[in-house]
């Protein structure tokens, strides 16, 4: 540790409870390294730092009372921008929104504070967040920590930035075809898609659809952990919400050599580029002695791709037809994109979707009465320049539509799983290369213990521990 904020969430937490770190001097800490290496990498997009200080200060002055703030206990939290915070600015990524300040907290946000957290700034994401590449004409793109001309993917791109460099020890994500998994993957740290209504999803457009999903993103797994207790719970206005079981209060420590994983490269229909296949299988051989059996087998995903595609268009269609109706000369192309394809579908189109992915579902639960968990690569690629807006080719095959190359992290999204993905090393290019721990739907518990056990396994060598990126090259000074 050079300084606090390279702390993690969990060991600043340990530091502020025993009152060898206040809030104040984490809040500090944070703030500079905000102001040496955002710069950079424009990941932090809006905030409001004197708020944030006295804030800290309240929660430092309630600690020395022997009062604790909460769960998060003054840790400084940033807040993806498509969740509304109060009093401080929240755009969406959209230029219809550029000068927006809500006059109160999504849940999520009131929940993060509730328990303690610091809210004071927002990271960037693409406009409403479709794509994978964190970029928007209200704020531009945010680089990659690890290379700057490469991008951090997308939509959680923001807040992949902000906790690989140390700007913040908590920051919220969200899902929906990758948007946190991805960058996660890009970036060197973890992020957890959560099963549909474990965190409760109160703003969606499509009420009934359980593909968006709000989660963590951290730089290990006891952090993702930390932050999914203080954002989950039941919330009767998310339909998927429910009230048995939820997240344990601990993580339960697992043996590895008791459970039995299957692996694919792609899912059995997904692109994946070669050097990722390679590299990958060469991950498998490095840890899946670990367990009792890790064998490869693909999951059963026929029509998995048309059954993203025309669902996806129907949440953006629900969402945003009246947007490209009047505002489509402020749109960008991905938007614009999915809401056509949306408004193009006949109802024999949607109904055929619907049933298929029932058997998709159907089919993945009966993959996991074999395999505890599925694990893959995180993303199909390594990280590309983020002048492109997106992947057009994977090994000289033309990708069909803006999101095909992000079918690793579509296809679990569809099959109702959570996910949780883990910093495996460097790819074939020095970058970031996470895989993906996969379980079936309401197995989140499960699926965080698993990760964790491999996590600790993963850290133990140099060869696929979390890679870290050269702060002193980014920084401003």
């Amino acid at each position: 540790m050079t300084e606090p904020c390279d702390l993690t969430a969990v060991e600043a937490l340990s530091l502020l409870e025993n009152k060898s770190l206040s809030p104040l001097e984490l809040y500090d800490s944070c703030v500079s390294r905000i102001e040496s290496v955002n710069p950079s990498v424009n990941a932090i997009v809006a905030s409001d730092l004197e708020q944030g200080r006295k804030n800290a200060q309240q929660m430092t002055n309630a600690l020395g009372k022997g009062e604790s703030p909460g769960l998060l206990n003054g840790l400084p939290v940033g807040i993806k921008d498509l969740e509304a915070t109060a009093s401080l600015r929240t755009t969406w990524g959209s230029l219809e929104f550029e000068h927006h300040v809500p006059e109160a907290d999504d849940k999520i946000v009131a929940d993060i504070r509730k328990h303690g957290g610091n809210v004071f700034c927002k990271t960037n994401t693409p406009e409403f967040g479709a794509g994978g590449n964190t970029v928007n004409r209200v704020y531009g793109a945010t680089c990659n920590p690890f290379d700057l001309s490469k991008t951090c993917a997308g939509s959680s791109g923001g807040t992949a930035v902000a906790l690989a460099t140390g700007m913040v020890p908590v920051a919220t994500g969200s899902d929906y075809g990758g948007s946190l998994r991805t960058p996660a993957a890009f970036c060197g740290i973890g992020g957890f898609r959560p099963s549909p209504g474990m965190v409760p999803n109160i703003h969606s457009a499509v009420a009934l659809s359980p593909f968006p999903v709000l989660g963590p993103m951290g730089r290990c797994v006891a952090d993702m952990h930390l932050q999914l207790r203080a954002i989950s719970g039941f919330d009767r206005r998310d339909p998927f919400s429910s009230t048995p079981g939820g997240i344990d209060s601990q993580l339960a420590p697992v043996s590895l050599d008791k459970l039995q994983a299957g692996w694919s490269v792609d899912m059995g229909c997904c692109p994946v580029d070669n050097g990722i296949a390679d590299i990958f299988k060469q991950r498998i051989g490095v840890f899946g002695g670990q367990f009792s059996e890790c064998a490869e087998r693909d999951p059963v995903t026929e029509n998995a791709h048309d059954v993203f595609e025309i669902l996806r268009g129907v949440v953006f269609a629900a969402a945003h037809e009246e947007r490209l109706r009047e505002h489509r000369d402020i749109l960008g192309p991905n938007v614009i994109d999915n809401t056509e394809r949306g408004l193009a579908l006949s109802a024999s189109d949607i109904a055929r979707a619907f049933v298929q992915q029932s058997e998709l579902y159907r089919g993945m639960l009966k993959y996991f009465e074999d395999s505890d968990v599925l694990i893959t690569p995180a993303a199909a690629v390594s990280p590309f320049p983020h002048t492109e807006l997106t992947v057009t080719k994977i090994n000289g095959e033309s990708m069909p539509t803006y999101m095909r190359w992000l079918a690793l992290a579509y296809v679990p999204t569809i099959t109702l799983c959570c996910s949780c993905v883990l910093p495996c090393g460097v790819d074939q290019n020095g970058l970031p290369f996470g895989i993906q721990v996969i379980g079936p739907n309401g197995s989140d518990n499960k699926v965080l213990a698993v990760a964790a056990a491999l996590e600790a396994v993963l850290q133990s060598t140099d060869e696929t521990k979390r890679p870290v990126p050269d702060l002193q090259a980014l920084s401003a000074d």
